[in-house]
């Protein structure tokens, strides 16, 4: 078949679904701007009138910096850092992501509208890692404005605090990155100053351990000075040192002590101070709390990366109480005095809610300096750049070198579904089975089968292939390891115990989410199999109603399955399965996601589609998309740990056990088991072998779902945690996302559940919460390549609607914030082109573009479907989809991949509850090969990664097209673009016809001036309803964010 859109095709990939050819003739330069040949397109190749791919052309290196300097990190602290100085006025301010079913049809081509065509513990701590640290000297452009004049606020050095201590645990949470005894983070306490003259009192409420926590109210003072609100985009180095003469916010108890006659206690109760540093809306910094000490000397690092429009930075100092916090005072830095890079340190006043010193010499020292993104050598080179890579600093577990992963889509890819993918060294991708090659790898366990899960179901039958000629099919889950148990393999299961499933005096409750968590329980109850229903839980020293909280709204979320596996030499080794699919109902789907052919086959008894209450007779199944992997190398242990260390925190003895002086962990000691290898002892892949991979674990989870952190908080640096209140927190998944955005260099592909992030940034609802920089990031990634005159593209895949009735309160609040998200990085990137006057040649949906996918089936006369039952009422979204024959498909996957070099996925969603550390779980995995990055190959990497996003494309598109193997390029964008708009309009259409692609435009309109709006005549989704850009609806904020 002809292969549309190039010629000669290099790789000759087909086009079976029949897409008309790409209807785009090749852009103009930009207007008036051409300096020579090198710029006459925007991006750093001509367009596509030839092959699109060819090893005999180059791709212009990465732009060159002429000299480079060492930044060393942390800077030293100052000799006598606590011996104060008093602040001198004179100082300018004082504050400083073949088919079974051939298809003949062909679609007229689309006009694009908007597009017409136009002219542990051994990894070393961050503190040693940024010595290290080469910053470019290249002098910053001025970072991205924003396209409306730059707001001034007239402010005087004094701002006027009006504090709320009722509201005061109201949100204390926060993500970033940071080193000795601490990590950056984000959290609101109050409204950004400079977004708005006004500043409201954040309503919403969070897990007071975390570090978004305040309600704190800042009311500008009208006076001389004026403050710009810039963006600061790149890392805060900040050392917070100390302060001095705090006052007594602990006399009550003092008063009481007398009271009762306790006023000669040796002891002296007062202030429990500790500093957050906010900017925006958000809290990016925060300190352990020292008890009782009116003269506390912290000396904590903080290396933050920030992405914030800002007019100050606020240095809040507070007294913890077991009931909340109260304020102490604050000490603001303007940006503008930042802005230079040079440091800005000093001993500064201590202001309260009045503007005046909060106690006489009451001060603070602190210093902070800001490395603009631009001066950050470690994000200019991509993933791997050479032997002495460390990956992603500041985490718990480092980098692990060596070894193999195979990536995973769907349950299962039965043989042929799926074209063959290309690599370099004439070898093809090979499609992996996920659901069979965990089944396997249980089956051949000897030593022990650990499997963490926020469902894990005992009925669930892995293996379903109807070419299988094993009796493989013919187990459950339940069967597999029963039987491994009963060889003396040790099983363990940790399950998230849904509060609302119980089974008390012979009465069982399903729960709300239907996790069968009793039901795995009961299963298993009299076999050697242990399984550990735990529930999410906070700290003792939180109050009532936050344990609450925490308890009811989120969960354990981790997905991980570890074996011990043959090594080879009468020895074994750990393996582990990490990713987004859980081993329960409604999980198990191939890149076909049939909606009823397999009713009465592959989904007998497993029927799942949550969106229909009531009568589903006839009704079609929610097709399951998601990622996952199999680590099958030194990093494999690092999820070991993951899990020894939940279940020895879940596992500990409550109430009367504590009685026991042992009890039994079920952990094996796996360093006294000689036959498996200790992690030291795994022969290494080396580099030079083209299949070797390096691998990297990251979590969030916080202190009171593991045991092994420091009890100490000022200990939390020496494992790359965060500090939050009365807890320690690891925010690894949100610091490799940030890392891995920062460093792209062509393109980024995103699949995910959830994209809600960067509130601070939003046009309203600033102080939301949803704080994680990653939406905000790759907004900025995409402007700065705009501003370097560089191709860039991100694709992003999300569902149609988020699992359950799209016309609920919660989903509908879920879309109505990742709508807000949509229009801030739409906003973003169309304020870049009008900054370089590129505004008329392109939109933004030339840079990002949003999709989701569906399906729908032709009535086939030989399909066999008998309706059972009474047919659901008419008009109901039952009867509709099983009218339309047709239904989303579910992305349930978390992952991102990055120039086809680099991988994240896990269980991870982009959104607060995920990236916080405080509220879900979540295990992630970060892998590359460093034979196939840009680094080492200086062109277009054709590993396994890239093999794999081309398999999902191809899954998605229902072909392979030759502009896909420049992801980044126009023509390949738009070209994706057109097929996902064609499938809409299949999808959408009143006709039933066999879809060939998967792929649909997110239905809403984009603007060429970046505005998200309904999309005109599809407001509400197709059959069900509910408005697709969400509505706001009042609702408890940390159940949506």
């Amino acid at each position: 078949m002809d292969n549309h859109g190039s010629s000669p095709p290099p790789y000759g990939y087909p086009n079976p679904y029949g897409y008309p050819p790409y209807p785009y003739p090749p852009p103009p330069p930009p207007p008036q701007q051409s300096q020579g040949p090198s710029d006459q397109y925007p991006y750093p190749y001509p367009p596509a009138t030839t092959n699109p791919y060819s090893y005999e052309s180059s791709y212009p290196p990465n732009p060159s910096h002429s000299t480079n300097y060492s930044y060393s990190y942390p800077p030293p602290p100052p000799t006598n850092p606590l011996e104060y100085q008093t602040h001198q006025p004179s100082n300018a301010y004082p504050y400083p992501y073949p088919n079974p079913y051939p298809q003949h049809y062909q679609y007229p081509p689309i006009n694009d509208e908007s597009n017409p065509p136009h002219s542990s513990a051994n990894y070393p701590p961050l503190n040693d890692l940024m010595s290290n640290v080469q910053i470019s000297d290249n002098t910053p452009s001025a970072p991205l404005a924003r396209a409306q004049p730059v707001r001034v606020m007239a402010l005087s050095p004094v701002i006027t605090h009006s504090y709320s201590a009722i509201n005061e645990e109201k949100k204390e949470e926060f993500h970033g990155h940071a080193s000795h005894n601490s990590f950056s983070g984000f959290e609101h306490s109050y409204s950004g100053l400079g977004d708005s003259p006004s500043f409201s009192d954040y309503s919403g409420g969070s897990f007071d351990d975390s570090v978004h926590n305040q309600s704190l109210q800042l009311v500008p003072v009208p006076g001389k000075g004026s403050l710009k609100v810039l963006l600061l985009h790149g890392n805060l180095d900040i050392w917070v040192h100390g302060a001095k003469n705090l006052p007594n916010m602990d006399k009550f108890h003092k008063t009481l002590g007398d009271v009762f006659g306790k006023g000669s206690m040796s002891s002296k109760i007062t202030s429990d101070p500790y500093v957050t540093i906010s900017l925006s809306n958000a809290v990016v910094g925060r300190t352990f709390v020292i008890s009782n000490s009116e003269n506390p000397v912290w000396e904590q690092h903080f290396f933050v990366p920030v992405a914030h429009h800002a007019a100050e930075v606020h240095f809040v100092v507070k007294d913890s109480d077991v009931v909340g916090s109260q304020l102490i005072g604050v000490v603001t830095i303007p940006v503008e005095q930042l802005y230079s890079g040079e440091k800005v340190q000093g001993t500064y006043p201590i202001l309260n809610s009045n503007g005046k010193p909060c106690k006489q010499g009451a001060v603070l020292s602190v210093s902070i300096q800001f490395i603009p993104i631009e001066k950050l050598v470690m994000y200019h080179q991509g993933v791997g750049a050479g032997p002495e890579y460390i990956g992603v600093p500041g985490t718990y577990f480092p980098l692990r070198k060596g070894g193999i992963v195979t990536l995973y889509q769907d349950a299962h890819v039965p043989e042929g579904s799926l074209p063959n993918v290309m690599l370099d060294h004439g070898m093809h991708y090979v499609h992996g089975q996920c659901w069979r090659d965990i089944f396997e790898a249980i089956r051949q366990a000897k030593r022990l089968v650990y499997i963490t899960g926020w469902a894990v179901w005992h009925k669930v039958r892995l293996i379903r292939d109807p070419d299988s000629h094993s009796h493989a099919s013919e187990y459950t889950l339940g069967d597999l390891l029963r039987s491994k148990s009963q060889e003396g393999v040790r099983v363990l299961l940790l399950v998230w115990d849904d509060p609302t499933s119980r089974s008390i005096l012979g009465y069982k409750t399903d729960g709300v989410m239907a996790t069968h968590d009793e039901e795995t329980r009961r299963f298993f109850k009299h076999s050697s199999v242990q399984v550990l229903l735990c529930p999410r839980m906070a700290g003792k020293r939180h109050s009532w109603a936050k344990q609450q909280e925490v308890g009811t709204i989120y969960t354990h979320h981790q997905k991980t399955v570890i074996v011990d596996a043959d090594a080879g030499n009468n020895r074994r080794k750990i393996v582990a399965f990490v990713g987004g699919l859980d081993l329960c109902d409604g999980r198990y789907d191939t890149p076909h996601h049939p909606l009823f052919r397999t009713l009465k086959t592959l989904h007998k008894d497993d029927y799942h589609n949550p969106t229909f209450t009531g009568n589903t007779s006839g009704c079609p199944r929610e097709p399951w998309h998601d990622l996952h992997s199999k680590i099958d190398s030194p990093a494999a242990y690092d999820v070991l740990t993951n899990f020894e260390e939940r279940w020895l925190r879940a596992a500990k003895p409550k109430g009367i056990k504590k009685l026991k002086s042992s009890y039994d962990d079920a952990l094996l000691k796996i360093e006294r088991i000689p036959d498996i290898l200790r992690v030291t002892d795994i022969p290494s892949v080396g580099d030079d072998n083209p299949a070797s991979w390096h691998t990297q674990i990251f979590r969030s989870i916080d202190s009171n779902s593991v045991k092994g952190f420091p009890k100490e908080p000022k200990d939390a640096s020496q494992k790359n945690l965060v500090c939050g209140k009365n807890v320690l927190i690891d925010m690894s998944i949100h610091t490799a996302y940030v890392k891995a955005i920062r460093a792209a260099q062509h393109y980024i592909y995103i699949e995910n559940q959830y994209f809600i992030g960067s509130s601070y940034n939003w046009n309203q609802h600033k102080d939301l919460g949803a704080n994680n920089l990653i939406p905000m990031e790759i907004a900025l990634k995409i402007a700065e390549k705009i501003k370097a005159n560089e191709r860039f593209a991100v694709y992003i895949v999300i569902p149609m609607w988020p699992e359950g009735v799209p016309t609920g309160a919660a989903t509908q609040r879920i879309l109505f914030w990742q709508n807000k998200t949509m229009q801030m990085m739409y906003e973003t990137i169309y304020n870049a082109l009008v900054e370089v006057g590129l505004e008329a040649a392109f939109s933004p949906q030339d840079y990002l573009n949003f999709f989701c996918l569906g399906n729908r089936e032709a009535v086939d006369i030989h399909e066999n479907i008998t309706v059972s039952g009474i047919p659901p009422p008419p008009n109901t979204p039952q009867a509709n989809s099983r009218n339309s024959r047709r239904f989303m498909i579910y992305v349930h996957s978390k992952g991102m991949i990055v120039d086809d070099e680099y991988v994240i996925l896990g269980s991870a969603n982009i959104n607060q509850r995920s990236m916080e550390g405080t509220r879900d779980t979540e295990i992630a995995m970060g892998a590359y090969q460093p034979e196939y990055t840009w680094a080492r190959k200086q062109f277009y990497p054709r590993g396994q990664v890239h093999g794999y996003r081309m398999s999902l494309w191809a899954e998605h598109t229902g072909t392979i097209e030759d502009c896909f193997l420049q992801p980044e390029s126009l023509e390949c964008v738009r070209r994706v673009r057109t097929m996902s708009e064609m499938n809409w309009k299949q999808f959408a259409s009143n006709d039933v016809t066999e879809m060939g692609g998967h792929l649909l435009k997110y239905p809403v309109e984009v603007s060429r001036k970046g505005k998200v709006k309904p999309l005109p005549g599809h407001e509400e989704f197709p059959d069900v309803g509910g408005k697709i850009v969400g509505s706001f609806i009042a609702i408890q904020e940390n159940l949506t964010i």
